[in-house]
């Protein structure tokens, strides 16, 4: 690790303590700092001496033992450039100024040339052609003075021929990303260890650990978990079965594919998890409370974004991925309270970055996330976000139910039942999201519609990125825009998630929502806490009789 300390920030001169003078932001300096997490250190106390740079690189490449090393530069921010310290970040010189020719000058005294002197206006036409001629200068000092250009370049056929002869090889044990984007893997049929038997109960956090741990196996160890302290209540924890116990470590435990990234500390687990996904051979897995993850690691998500975005425009080559487990989502973690038991996690990342870069994953039925896992990842997002909850969901006999398979939820959206529009009386459309108010309303409300022999179309929400990345003609075909003019929602988050497929002004004033009653809810079991919002089973069956009546006497 290399570490510029110059003592710089925008508005400090004094950022860490430096001997007996105490730093305005914090008190202990990076040789300290790395020194207590166990790093070697090696302190350059003059970093504009290059002898002294290259020695402390000489020292370090020695393998001082097993442990990281850390070459900590002193340096001066903004060293001989006119402005020095906190000063010298920003714009700097004004263009093709006296201060900034003065920067040039040593440079012009050591080849004996002039830089051409700016003349002109300064529409971008002729500032370019300023700066391309600034450029040629240093061209031309590189042509007539060959010894450097063969220098560098000698340099870097060395460096070459050094990594050559140290003949690295991939590692026998090491993970094969590749195997998860060919036909080996595929989202239907789904595997017997992801299958559960209905009349059981499960919770979604483990079906995503199996999934995950599934795909790690076929995989051959290519997924690397994290949780901020929580892993086995995230059940992240299943994703390395099968692997060495405890984290990762290069030394004592290499094999491990569970790793530390600073306790309680998603936005440093999602840095972690961006740059290990950023490599290309692994996908990381960081877990947390969604109330906290999904705040805590948009920053991430969104650079992951930007970098994957520019690398595919550059090279060609589709996203890396990794994920952003929103654990413990939702209502149903209520006795937690509203501080975790968050509805508007969701909104965070739901539709709210570029096509094709981040696809959240709402599914009601532990069924469902394998098929929806490998869908979602085989279609090569920067960034996955699966929301799981915490409780044990009671496994439905899908099929008794008249619902499609567990495998529909691929699509984003899929009918649980179909209205026939031109039969009277007809009672509309309710579009669900979210599993808490979901498994409340198959097991309680559903039988109420077919008992009541109510001509409702009722559709789930499992992906609204998978949705869309279907061809329009599809999209229509599942979810005809008209029904989207007409219908109601019952989510368990916030009702901004559902704008996209409840329209209509009057549908989103009989949808039911977490913040229906324009307040937070209280703490408590999850029934209690979805009753407050009136998404318990008789609050989800009132209101959708109310608009079944309501439908069927306007058409």
């Amino acid at each position: 690790l290399h570490v510029d300390w110059n003592q710089a920030s925008i508005d400090s001169n004094a950022v860490c303590r430096d001997g007996a003078t105490p730093g305005d932001y914090v008190q202990w300096n990076p040789p300290e700092f790395c020194y207590l997490h166990d790093w070697n250190v090696i302190y350059v106390e003059d970093g504009k001496d290059i002898r002294q740079v290259l020695a402390a690189q000489e020292a370090a490449k020695e393998n001082l033992n097993d442990q990281p090393t850390a070459v900590i530069y002193r340096t001066i921010k903004g060293w001989q450039y006119g402005i020095e310290g906190r000063k010298s970040h920003g714009a700097g010189h004004d263009f093709c100024s006296d201060d900034y020719c003065a920067t040039l000058r040593p440079m012009e005294e050591r080849f004996g040339i002039k830089f051409p002197k700016y003349t002109g206006d300064k529409s971008p036409a002729n500032m370019e052609k300023g700066f391309y001629e600034a450029l040629m200068t240093v061209r031309t000092v590189l042509e007539k003075n060959k010894e450097i250009a063969a220098f560098f370049a000698s340099r870097l056929e060395a460096s070459a021929a050094r990594l050559k002869k140290l003949g690295r090889t991939r590692r026998e044990q090491a993970g094969n990303l590749d195997i998860l984007y060919t036909d080996e893997i595929k989202a239907d049929p789904i595997p017997a260890e992801c299958t559960y038997e209905p009349g059981s109960s499960q919770t979604l956090r483990a079906a995503l650990g199996e999934t995950l741990n599934y795909l790690n196996k076929k995989t051959k160890g290519a997924f690397i978990g994290a949780a901020a302290d929580l892993l086995g209540s995230t059940s992240i924890d299943k994703l390395a079965d099968g692997w060495p116990k405890g984290f990762y470590n290069a030394v004592s435990n290499p094999d491990a594919r569970l790793i530390a990234t600073g306790g309680i500390c998603e936005d440093c687990m999602g840095g972690f998890m961006s740059g290990v996904a950023a490599y290309g051979t692994n996908i990381g897995a960081g877990s947390s409370y969604g109330a906290f993850i999904a705040a805590l690691e948009h920053i991430a998500a969104r650079l992951h974004g930007i970098g994957q975005q520019a690398r595919y425009n550059y090279l060609g080559e589709p996203y890396r991925t990794f994920l952003i487990v929103c654990g413990h989502a939702g209502l149903k973690t209520g006795e937690d309270g509203p501080t975790h038991a968050d509805p508007q996690a969701l909104q965070l990342l739901q539709e709210n970055f570029p096509r094709g870069v981040m696809i959240t994953l709402t599914p009601w039925d532990p069924q469902e996330l394998y098929p929806m896992t490998v869908a979602a990842l085989k279609k090569r997002p920067a960034v996955l976000a699966p929301f799981v909850t915490r409780p044990n969901e009671k496994i439905f006999d899908r099929g008794k139910l008249g619902l499609p398979p567990a495998t529909e939820s691929v699509k984003g959206m899929y009918a649980m039942r179909r209205a026939d529009a031109k039969k009277k009386p007809y009672h509309g459309t309710l579009v669900l999201q979210g599993s808490g108010v979901t498994n409340t309303f198959v097991e309680e409300v559903l039988p109420k519609i077919d008992e009541a022999g109510l001509n409702m179309n009722v559709f789930y929400v499992s992906s609204a990125e998978l949705f869309d990345m279907l061809p329009e003609k599809e999209q229509d075909e599942i979810f005809p825009p008209e029904l989207a003019a007409e219908a109601m929602g019952i989510t368990g988050l916030t009702m901004p998630t559902l704008y996209k497929w409840v329209a209509s002004r009057e549908g989103r004033r009989r949808s039911i929502h977490a913040f229906i009653h324009g307040h937070y809810l209280g703490s408590g079991q999850a029934h209690k806490v979805l009753e407050e919002a009136d998404l318990h089973g008789e609050g989800q069956w009132k209101r959708i009789k109310e608009y079944a009546d309501w439908t069927a006497k306007k058409k």
